[in-house]
């Protein structure tokens, strides 16, 4: 290697290393660093007298008495998490099936039909992102209230309007789950339908295929990594999520992992059971993510 070769190879190493450095810094100071904090006061412990968390920042003092009273608050016999789980995964399940069943058919006719109106049509689309989570459930509050547009609207057409859809009811909170991670569903399949090649859908209907059976046997089945990523899109971020259950019902019985973690961390001496919780919640939420980045790999190499 001449001297010339060498110095451009450094210099070129020293630019996507400053390149590279603030996503690095960035990772550190907001993922690595709060990770660390997370398991410190996981495994510390609680000041008696003030019923204040006490981080153990040396792994080797790590106590495992958080653990434990986790682990019995879930499989214990006066566990109390155990009903709470089970609900988020029954949420999020159906909350992903419903979004996955709208989103579907509305990414295909943007990605099909929407010929010249495909640029309006992203525009709504996307246009929830502009508007913050919190106010998006703060208008279904009004929505949904006794005198809102919902009963208001049964009434108009004969049925019962006098539903309390913020008591404590499961469908509220539902569907506000999907109401407010659909957009993504949505975005995602439209990306991957309008990649799809027109050609290899004009041959099937060459081949004799109706349109109903191309969209079965072709469409469908190569659009599965973008329902798969929609899936884990969706179903993610609901397994953690508190915040719609807290605005729509907050009542014990719809109650999910995340407002147990919440009311933990807002609770004087529970806080380090609320870090362990929330590992165990991400312990959980990795073994899919890491399925799908795996299967996405292995799918991409046999592709290539």
């Amino acid at each position: 290697m001449s001297a010339l070769s060498y110095t451009r190879d450094r210099r070129n190493r020293g630019l996507w290393i400053a390149l590279a450095l603030p996503g690095v810094i960035w990772l550190l100071v907001l993922f690595v660093v709060p990770f660390y904090v997370m398991l410190s006061v996981a495994g510390g412990g609680v000041n008696e007298f003030f019923q204040t968390v006490v981080p153990i920042w040396n792994p080797l003092h790590w106590s495992s008495w958080n653990l434990s009273a986790v682990w019995h608050e879930i499989f214990g016999s006066g566990s109390f998490i155990g009903p709470p789980a089970l609900r988020t995964l029954i949420y999020t399940a159906i909350a992903t099936v419903i979004s996955l069943a709208i989103a579907y058919p509305v990414a295909y006719f943007v990605s099909r039909y929407a010929g010249r109106r495909k640029t309006l049509y992203l525009v709504l689309l996307i246009a929830p992102f502009w508007v913050s989570y919190m106010m998006r459930m703060l208008a279904w509050i009004d929505l949904l209230q006794q005198g809102g547009f919902v009963n208001s609207t049964l009434s108009f057409f004969g049925l019962p309007g006098n539903t309390n859809w913020l008591g404590g009811k499961s469908v509220t909170v539902i569907f506000g789950l999907v109401y407010g991670y659909i957009p993504y569903v949505i975005l995602v399949l439209y990306a991957f339908l309008d990649r799809i090649d027109q050609s290899m859908l004009e041959a099937a209907r060459d081949l004799g295929l109706s349109k109903w059976r191309t969209f079965w046997h072709v469409t469908l089945p190569l659009s599965k990594p973008a329902l798969i990523a929609g899936t884990f899109i969706t179903a993610l971020p609901m397994l953690g999520d508190y915040y719609t259950n807290q605005l729509l019902s907050g009542a014990p019985g719809t109650t999910m992992v995340g407002n147990v973690i919440e009311g933990q961390l807002d609770s004087p001496g529970e806080v380090g059971q609320g870090a362990v919780l929330s590992l165990m919640l991400l312990v959980v939420l990795l073994i899919p993510m890491i399925y799908y980045v795996v299967s996405t790999a292995r799918a991409s190499m046999e592709n290539a």
